[in-house]
């Protein structure tokens, strides 16, 4: 298995790459580039976040709880809320994937299991693609796609390592398979990683399809029941005038 610095430093690589790719080929922003090959670097880490050490699990927790927020900053901007109000939203986030989640996660997850998996990689993606924005579909696609290229190098990595050169040829390792996989040994862990994954493609199909205001309907009044009301015309009365 590929060390820590060997991921982030493959992923780093790979985000650079990419942001370079989208500037000079795709034409988006420089800062959308950066952006996505930060977001690249940092989910090289995601797959550790059930690893049974403890420096890959707390650094890779402690990086997604800082960048989540930020990432999602103009997500909860769409709600209407002030600056004020967003940086207390951001408050709670941070601490729930910071302490929250990250207990959940050691205490019900084994190392290699579905987390680094293809369905998992792309569960990642569709968060990404669901927590940065709501503007073009184009860059929200480009951001979740660095999210999937991070996280498919570590699954990668993983498999290369599982392969042993020696002086007598390759040796495989028992870990060979068991990160580029569809499927886990744990039903319970297939199933919640597939039921994850038909949850996050509804809400990004929901989220995908444009948002058509609904008509507003005028209530016609009925022309043959309508009686226009009788005006009364009261004249002045004539003065006789006698001279």
């Amino acid at each position: 298995m590929a060390g820590f610095q060997t991921h982030i430093t493959v992923s780093t690589a790979a985000g650079a790459a990419y942001g370079w790719w989208g500037a000079t080929q795709l034409g988006l922003p420089m800062p959308v580039c950066v952006l996505s090959g930060g977001l690249c670097a940092i989910a090289g880490m995601l797959p550790d976040l059930d690893s049974d050490s403890g420096i890959p699990a707390r650094e890779t927790i402690s990086f997604t709880a800082a960048i989540v927020p930020m990432v999602a900053f103009h997500r909860i901007q769409t709600y209407g809320l002030s600056v004020e109000q967003m940086v207390l939203a951001g408050a709670p986030i941070y601490l729930f994937i910071r302490f929250g989640l990250g207990t959940v996660l050691k205490n019900a997850t084994v190392h290699r299991g579905m987390f680094h998996s293809i369905p998992a990689m792309i569960i990642a993606a569709m968060i990404a693609y669901l927590i940065c924005g709501t503007g073009m579909t184009s860059v929200r696609i480009f951001k979740a796609g660095a999210v999937a290229l991070g996280f498919f190098s570590h699954l990668l990595l993983d498999e290369i390592w599982s392969v042993n050169l020696s002086s007598r040829g390759p040796m495989i390792k028992k870990s060979f398979g068991s990160a580029l996989k569809m499927f886990g040994p744990s039903a319970g862990a297939n199933s919640a990683a597939y039921g994850m994954l038909i949850l996050m493609s509804l809400l990004v199909l929901q989220d995908v399809q444009p948002r058509t205001a609904m008509p507003v309907v005028v209530p016609v009044p009925n022309l043959e029941e309508f009686e226009p009301p009788v005006r009364q015309v009261t004249r002045p009365a004539r003065r006789i005038i006698y001279e």
